[in-house]
């Protein structure tokens, strides 16, 4: 803690005041001294060059050039050494013994590059040992040496590995040997090697010879060929010539020095030698590694050089004098990372060539690391050039304030200092700065202190000048008088005074970054003036800006023109008619574009710039498309549209109004009006009705007045139902927002014009024009956009000025704008002082470490400082942040309302982003986190497609920009943060949290999940509450909380999650033999339902194959099968012969023989019966392949399962590799089969004798095959499917999590999901999210179990913390910026309409032009009617209400030879009722007739499938039949494929029915009501064309009325091609209905036929 906090001190607090200098003990003395005297240089030369020359622009001029020359100069030498890194060349020179001359080894090292002098080596040298020292050196956070073995980033590249005798290690070395006659001392050839950013050079092999440890060598040698032979020769040596006492032995240790010790070590040419302790401290040594090389033929090899260095000559044994070496002791373990071993005498000489001219160049002893934590590096030139130029702009522009005067006594020092701390900024920054937001090297802030200096000294500058010189008009606003001569000076000191303090701004971090301060400059600038929505990045920060200055350029001519022509008494100029219908249809315009211009870009390009289209690279193709991307475009495309049409037609009308002088006429009535009339709406839409919504109204009640439909259901099934308050309040915001407001703004501009056209001569009406068309763009862009916060504005706009003070009132326009501007602040203040006091309250104030009890009581001094801060904050954006989760607040930077300056969203890991040797050994992205993130990122789906629809309709309460809301779930937990609000859309981005999350977690979902509605607690009794009311203790404890609960029954659509243990479900051998059975049976069904079915069986190499299978004699005995689990096992025969085969599975083959389209040969010895039995031994081989075990355990059973599941499929027998003639037996056949049973087996718990039915098992398998996805989660198709809203999917999961090693069975089923809807105060999460950041990249906490994330239920500190952006936070998923557009909500288009485009003003047309002509044929008709020429009409003949039915009087009969199973989505479908599986007689209601006659088309159009296993009885009673319009349906297109969909027939099938059976959401079948026309050959092939999300929402009610006798199935006649689970088409049967008229089966669009008629 001690070290941390100096450390803190150290590179934080004093880095933050000096600009980065500090002294750092990890660094090498030459670096500190070069910070050290680089710091004083940039100090005292511009304090000396004032203090001692004369004031002159000269002196300014050289002190530029000189910092402009020296920084070029560092900058270049930088640059180029990094570069020299990259390519440049390693050289190594190994110095020779003690005794070599050191003349000539400087000659060899001169920096000629012409020749490499060669030295003689001294046979007298000394040898030295090895030793482990640490490295006192630091690496950068760049460089991080926590992954690297000795400290050092791709060290473990160059280490020489041991190699003994029988090469089990070898000696590897880059390095290439050369020698020439003179002697033997070796170069190393260049090496040429890229570095990364925290790469080093190349040790030499000499310094990393030695192994970390040397009893590690000990064991290694021990363990080696070469210690089972005799004794080295040097051993045998010693022993002759010394015979040492003791005898000879092998080191003990390092620092055994007794006779007969033998040490194995490497001399300073990397020759590994052994050494042998001798008496009287003498020795001997011998290269024993030359004799192994000589032995082993080896040798040294260079990257570079080709030709291989002859072997050196053997060394002949010599004595070896014992002070020749210096033995030290060796710690047995590295204390640090950061250890490196070293030579501790001469160690050879590394160098790189800095090449100064062609032909020249110098020897530079350094490495990358050393060099970055002298300098910091700067990647591309223009990075290096803009440094140079900021280098020169600070000390020109603060020279020039110098010399101005400015600066007297002391702080011309202080300035001096801030100087040197930019300037030394851009040499060596703080990292981590203050203000980053980012762990790390953080290159853009680098440039904050120069870029807000130069900045700050051209505003003094200016200000300066324009206050000497008296050249701007003064004018006065509200009694202030701005411009003037003293209020520019005013500004001027205070600047200076501000970049004066730059040292203490910059330690607590209240400047953001370059990058972050422009956006929120541009963003607020865009927002308070122009009445713009929030930006997500800069790019969109300075499109938004543009694109409104660009509007009010453009209306700004015409209101000067309108302003400088004539008004009289009761006229208005047209010109300014003009001027008001373009502001109010270009500001509905802009209001209804996103900030963002990236789908707006995508559409255009996609529309005229194809080939830029097609030359993006694209993700690899998938079987199902990710349908956001296409409804983003149809969104933008549909507003553009209606714009088109909506845009001048309100430009007419409000020229029209304008140019009527109703707004000069009546008034002032008119305005009283209009206020009265904006305050009551405003009050009844934005408070009243939000109120009596609420969970708890105004904290008193205990329930909501005006509650949901699904609110008393304790289950959610349906969709949610639209409400009478809902529409009251949508239609309230319309009137509001194209009505009043707009009034209300026309009537202050035609007000405002007015009086500046009777004053023309007063001065200023250029800038009375500009604010004119300024602020009227931006009410009405406020009005459009957030209409909830406009009335209380304007009430207190009028009251104040009208009635309060109307002596400060300038005019009501001006006051309007400068009040809502003023608003959005006290606004963000009344949130701030709103979470401070929640949470400092001392009755509910949470402890989270000793650090918050011991800071608590300096709260109370601080409580005055704090209120100036919040007000500070709220006035310029920036959060107030809790120190360290403690009572005392800060002020942090300012921030944008997406508040995040990284764009972090979470990457799923799944088989298409990792190696494939990863995904089958490693199993990457198997923990839950991981898993789960997929339901957030569908929720995300589901909230594009709802969210603003449901903002619109009030469900989520009020709402405006950067407002946080949390939904909460069973086990979805997640923060949704509105940052953008248009009109018509909302962009938001949602932060999933964990499923299982911490203690601290779990304790804050109690709290805003749990009701308190039955507390009875009045201060410290419990008298009881009145009825529906809260009780004293609930209603002052939710007062004093940071969230409020808007909404407990908010439904979204979403997938339910059912897990089972696979353990559990498999543990006894006869659960194991049912699923091999299926396992069998589902090989077998896609065997016979591939169209390769003919091809294989041709196939000469599978049939050769398989042909000892057709022996009578046959039996597979492998060990694989076991009889405990096979069914078809042979005792016997001890295995599974074809006779064992065919007796329980040939029937089976045969049935599913029976259902081809063009059935083969299925004979016992048929090669069908044959293929199926050679696959079904593959597959339950390769199933005991994968288990790796031939045991009957059930861990390997399900390691094994789990393998073949996700496609690890290993055939490692001769007998299978027949397989691979074609894939597509394992891809099409074999893999569907393991993942098929794993279903089956789930349904036999169900229903166990179910299946055991040939044609109920078929029917199964078809209908799984259809509405489910069965695949691994890994899969990219498992995204896809979720994100395409797949019904059901089903997966098999290996958790491996705290110590857990289990298998679940996963099985996800869409339907829709409740959740409670919290909203948080957003200043409390900005405020926790920008503590968290500064904690923990600033202040460096990594303490886990940190104080400020211990969960505070009043603030919910924990979850709001979790939510943060990586590393700082812990979410399972954070989503990219979504955009949720209002067109794609059905129950929105329901109250307000469609979009008023051009194509449906058309569509429009024609179709009351055909009713109009189809209802004048049918009057001409006697006892006509309309409805019966119509034929159940268009969309506009289909009412929206529902439609009561009347009492059956007929009944619909269905002969015999029509009857037909009916499909339904199973079971597990959750918008459908429980439809039974079994072959019983099913009873079962259908239609319920109506008045009018059911034609034989709509019988003929339920054609058979497979989930209903029961058939419909002969007749049909008309108590049998009923329809019910309450569940929605999936798009008619997820289950249609492309070839149907595209077909013009099956279209105008989809039209008919569409007519027939109607359009739209929750509409009433009234085509059941009138006369069917549709023929019978078009049949039933699906719903109306359904266009998004929407569609029809219709369900099936089925009632136990009567029991039908299951009839024998029709012979089959026909197939249809139909898409199987992997996208490839399979061919279908059907029934035909009638044998005059069959039918072809479209599979695909049956699914939607049913949901139909449910």
């Amino acid at each position: 803690m001690g070290s941390q906090a100096l450390q803190i001190l150290r590179q934080g607090v004093w880095a933050s005041l000096t600009g980065g200098w500090y002294v750092d003990p990890h660094q090498s003395t030459f670096s500190n001294c070069f910070h050290l005297y680089l710091w004083i240089f940039l100090l005292a030369f511009p304090f000396l060059l004032y203090m001692a020359l004369p004031s002159s622009i000269v002196v300014a001029g050289a002190y530029c050039a000189v910092v402009a020359v020296f920084f070029t100069a560092i900058k270049v030498v930088n640059f180029r050494l990094h570069a020299m890194f990259d390519l440049g060349e390693i050289v190594e020179k190994r110095q020779a013994s003690l005794t070599t001359d050191p003349q000539r080894v400087e000659d060899g090292d001169e920096g000629s590059g012409a020749h490499d002098g060669s030295q003689h080596r001294d046979s007298g040298g000394g040898v030295e040992m090895t030793v482990f020292r640490k490295v006192n050196s630091t690496p950068p956070v760049r460089c991080s040496s926590q992954h690297s073995l000795f400290g050092l980033n791709q060290v473990s590249e160059f280490l020489p590995q041991l190699e003994d005798q029988a090469g089990s290690k070898a000696l590897v070395s880059e390095e290439g040997s050369k020698r020439d006659s003179a002697g033997c001392v070796k170069r190393t050839q260049a090496i040429r090697r890229r570095h990364n950013a925290g790469s080093n050079p190349t040790p030499p092999p000499s310094a990393m010879g030695s192994p970390p440890s040397l009893q590690d060598l000990q064991r290694a040698r021990a363990s080696s060929h070469s210690r089972a032979r005799a004794l080295p020769t040097a051993l045998q040596f010693a022993s002759s010539l010394l015979l040492p006492r003791s005898g000879v032995h092998e080191a003990s240790t390092f620092d055994d020095t007794s006779e007969g010790a033998v040490h194995y070590f490497y001399d300073e040419s990397g020759i590994k030698r052994s050494y042998t302790f001798g008496p009287a401290g003498g020795g001997y040594e011998d290269p024993v590694q030359e004799r192994e090389r000589q032995s082993q033929s080896s040798s040294f090899t260079s990257t570079d050089v080709q030709d291989v260095a002859p072997v050196l000559s053997m060394l002949q044994p010599r004595p070896v004098v014992l002070q020749g070496m210096q033995v030290r002791r060796v710690p047995l373990e590295m204390p640090e990372e950061n250890t490196l071993m070293i030579e501790e005498k001469t160690k050879p000489k590394q160098y790189y060539r800095f090449w100064v001219l062609p032909g020249k160049w110098l020897r530079v002893r350094y490495d990358r690391l050393a060099l970055l934590a002298l300098l910091d590096r700067n990647r591309r030139v223009g990075e290096n050039v803009f440094a140079v130029v900021l280098a020169s702009l600070v000390a020109f522009l603060g020279f020039l304030l110098l010399l101005q005067g400015f600066f007297r006594d002391i702080w011309v020092f202080q300035f001096c200092l801030v100087i040197a701390s930019c300037q030394y900024s851009l040499l060596k920054s703080v990292q981590p700065d203050a203000a980053s937001p980012m762990h790390g090297h953080n290159w853009i802030i680098v440039y904050s202190r120069p870029v807000y200096f130069c900045l700050c000294c051209v505003l003094i500058w200016v200000f300066n000048l324009a206050g000497d010189s008296k050249i701007l008009q003064p004018f006065s606003l509200y009694g202030i008088t701005f411009f003037s001569a003293h209020f520019l000076l005013c500004a001027r000191d205070m600047l200076i005074v501000f970049i004066l303090c730059f040292p203490v701004i910059f330690l607590f971090g209240l400047l953001p970054q370059v990058n972050t301060f422009l956006m929120c400059l541009l963003e607020q600038v865009d927002m308070h003036v122009f009445g713009g929505t929030a930006t997500t990045s800069p790019l969109s920060s300075c499109y938004s800006l543009l694109r409104s200055m660009l509007v009010a350029a453009l209306v700004y001519g015409f209101c000067l023109g309108a302003i400088n022509a004539p008004w009289g008494d009761a006229h208005v100029p047209v010109l300014f008619s003009v001027f008001c219908g373009l502001l109010l249809a270009l500001s509905y315009h802009l209001s209804r574009q996103s900030s963002d211009p990236t789908i707006l870009w995508s559409l255009v390009r996609s529309k005229f710039f194809p080939e830029l289209e097609s030359r993006i690279p694209e993700e690899p193709p998938l079987e199902i498309k990710d349908p956001l991307p296409d409804k983003l475009r149809n969104s933008v495309k549909e507003i553009l549209h209606s714009d088109l049409v909506m845009c001048p037609l309100m430009a007419i009308i409000t020229f029209a109004i304008s140019a009527s002088t109703v707004f000069i006429a009546l008034q002032p009535a008119l305005s009283f009006v209009l206020y009265i009339l904006a305050g009551v709406v405003g009050f009844l839409t934005h408070y009243l009705l939000p109120q009596l919504r609420k969970q708890l109204p105004w904290f008193c009640l205990a329930h909501p007045v005006l509650r949901s439909h699904e609110y008393s259901q304790f289950e959610v099934r349906d969709a949610a139902q639209l409400m009478w308050f809902e529409k009251l309040y949508a239609w309230l915001q319309c009137v509001e927002k194209y009505f009043i407001y707009p009034a209300v703004v026309l009537n202050s501009l035609t007000t405002e014009a007015h009086s500046v056209s009777q004053n023309p001569d007063k001065p200023g009406t250029y800038g009375r024009a500009l604010f004119i068309s300024v602020a009227g763009m931006k009410l009405l862009r406020s009005s459009f956009c957030i209409p909830s916060q406009q009335y209380v504005t304007l009430c207190f706009t009028v009251l104040f000025f009208q009635f309060d003070y109307p002596r400060f009132s300038e005019t009501f326009l001006l006051d309007y704008y400068f009040m809502s501007i003023l608003f959005s602040k006290l606004w963000d203040l009344l949130y701030k002082l709103r979470f401070v006091l929640t949470y400092i309250a001392p009755w509910q104030i949470t402890w989270g470490s000793a650090f918050h009890a011991f800071a608590q009581p300096f709260a109370v001094p601080h409580s005055a400082m704090l209120f100036v801060q919040a007000v500070f904050s709220a006035l310029f954006s920036t959060p107030l942040n809790p120190v360290l989760g403690s009572a005392v607040f800060v002020t942090s930077y300012t921030r944008p309302v997406k508040f995040w300056e990284r764009d972090y969203n979470t990457k799923r890991v799944d088989h298409s982003n990792t190696r494939l040797a990863t995904q089958l050994d490693r199993n990457p992205g198997a923990d839950d986190n991981n898993l789960n993130s997929i339901f957030y990122e569908h929720l995300t789906r589901s909230l594009q497609h709802s969210l603003c629809g449901d903002l619109l309709l009030g469900r989520w309460g009020n709402y405006s920009t950067g407002d946080c809301f949390i939904l909460a779930s069973d086990y979805l937990n997640a923060l949704v943060h509105i940052i953008e609000i248009g009109n018509g859309l909302v962009t938001f981005q949602l932060r999933g949290l964990e499923f299982r999350g911490t203690y601290c977690q779990q304790r804050e979902v109690e709290a805003i999940t749990e009701g308190v509605e039955e507390d009875e607690g009045c201060c410290c009794c419990e008298p009881g509450h009145l009825p529906h009311m809260l009780s004293f203790n609930a209603a002052f404890g939710q007062r004093w909380l940071a969230w409020e609960v808007a909404a407990t029954k908010y439904v979204l659509e979403g997938y339910s999650i059912s897990d089972n243990n696979a353990a559990s479900m498999l543990q006894v051998f006869d659960l194991r033999k049912i699923l091999i059975t299926y396992y069998v049976k589902s090989i077998i069904y896609y065997v016979s339902r591939s169209p390769k079915l003919e091809e294989w069986l041709a196939n000469e190499t599978v049939q050769e194959a398989l042909r000892p299978c057709l022996s009578a004699s046959y039996v597979d005995s492998d060990p694989t099968f076991n009889l405990n689990i096979d069914e078809d096992y042979d005792h016997r025969a001890s295995g599974i012969t074809p006779t064992s085969f065919c007796m329980v599975y040939l029937d089976w083959i045969q049935y599913c023989n029976s259902r081809r389209q063009t059935p083969v040969d299925n004979d016992r010895d048929s090669p069908l019966v044959t293929l199926c039995f050679g696959l079904c031994i593959l597959g339950r081989r390769a199933l005991g392949t994968a288990s790796h075990s031939m045991s009957a355990s059930l861990e390997p059973f399900l390691y094994g399962l789990h393998a073949l599941f996700k496609g690890d499929f290993r055939i490692t027998s001769p007998r299978d590799e027949w397989v691979f003639a074609d894939m597509d037996l394992l891809n099409r056949v074999v893999a569907p089969g393991v993942r098929m049973s794993l279903k089956l087996h789930q349904d036999h718990f169900t229903s166990p004798d179910e299946y055991e039915d040939p044609v109920v098992l078929y029917d199964a398998i078809t209908a799984n095959e259809e509405k489910m996805l069965i695949s691994h989660e890994g899969d990219p198709v498992w995204r896809s499917a979720i994100l395409a809203n797949m019904p059901s999917l089903l997966a098999l999961r290996h958790v491996m999590d705290d110590g857990s090693d289990e298998y679940k069975i996963i099985m996800l089923n869409k339907r829709f999901l409740s959740f409670r809807v919290i909203k948080v105060n957003r200043e409390c999460v900005r405020g926790l999210w920008a503590g968290q950041q500064q904690e923990l990249v600033f202040l460096r906490n990594r303490n886990p179990e940190r104080g400020s994330i211990q969960n505070a239920k009043q603030a919910l500190r924990n979850m709001i913390n979790s939510s943060c952006d990586q590393p700082i936070g812990y979410p399972i998923y954070v989503s990219p910026l979504t955009t949720s557009y209002a067109g794609g909500h059905t129950q929105l288009r329901s109250v307000w309409g469609g979009p008023v485009s051009p194509h449906n003003i058309y569509t429009w047309f024609i179709s009351s032009w055909d009713r109009l002509q189809k209802g004048c044929g049918a009057g001409c008709n006697s006892g006509g009617n309309i409805e019966d020429s119509d034929c159940g009409g268009g969309s506009t003949s289909i009412s929206n209400n529902p439609v009561v039915h009347p009492p059956q009087s007929s009944a619909l009969t269905v002969p015999q030879s029509q009857l037909t199973t009916v499909q339904s989505l199973g079971t597990d479908n959750p918008v459908g009722p429980s439809w039974p599986v079994h072959s019983q007689p099913l009873p079962l209601a259908l239609l319920s007739q109506s008045e009018g006659r059911m034609d034989a088309s709509l019988v003929n159009s339920l054609h058979r499938t497979s989930s209903i296993q029961g058939l419909l009885g002969q007749h049909l009673s008309s108590s049998q039949l009923s329809f019910s319009s309450s569940v929605a349906l999936p798009p008619a297109e997820r289950f249609c494929p492309g070839s149907l969909q595209d077909n013009p027939s099956h279209r105008a099938s989809q039209r008919g029915l569409g007519l027939a059976l109607g359009q739209g959401s929750g509409l009433p079948y009234e085509g059941l009501y009138s006369k069917w026309s549709l023929s019978g050959r078009k049949g039933f092939n699906g719903p109306a064309a359904l266009e998004g999300d929407g569609g029809l929402s219709q369900s099936v009610r089925t009632q136990a009325s009567q029991a039908f006798q299951p009839v024998s199935p029709a012979p089959l006649t026909e197939a249809s091609p139909t898409l199987d689970t992997v996208g490839v088409a399979m061919p279908t049967e059907t029934t035909p209905l009638t044998s005059d008229s069959p039918s072809i089966r479209e599979e695909s669009t049956e699914l939607p036929l049913l949901e139909h008629l449910r």
